[in-house]
């Protein structure tokens, strides 16, 4: 259910970000058109907004990230490096039972 709806979220945010992509383009081919911008300015407002919607990427991105660990804790799931942790406290004993048991 909540992977449901995440992967709604990101659907239709990608849709949000392809139309207003598609009406950003349109917009620039009519200034062009117009003769109202030149196509090195045009080039430049494209490149800033990459440079923006990669900025807005990668600060959604860390967002979602703190979200899932908020909800993993929250759920009380096991992390990679705690089952990590675990497995080498496991060696460790059965290598002291080893060795006392050797005695």
């Amino acid at each position: 259910m909540m992977k449901d709806a995440f992967s709604k979220g990101i659907t239709l945010g990608l849709g949000m970000a392809a139309s207003s992509k598609e009406q950003g383009e349109k917009v620039m081919n009519e200034l062009l058109k117009k003769g109202e911008i030149t196509r090195e300015e045009s080039d430049h407002v494209f490149a800033q907004w990459k440079q923006k919607g990669e900025e807005s990427k990668q600060q959604a991105d860390e967002k979602i990230k703190q979200q899932l660990k908020q909800w993993l804790t929250e759920l009380e799931v096991v992390t990679k490096e705690e089952v990590t942790e675990l497995e080498q406290r496991i060696i460790q004993l059965e290598n002291r039972v080893r060795e006392l048991e050797e005695k």
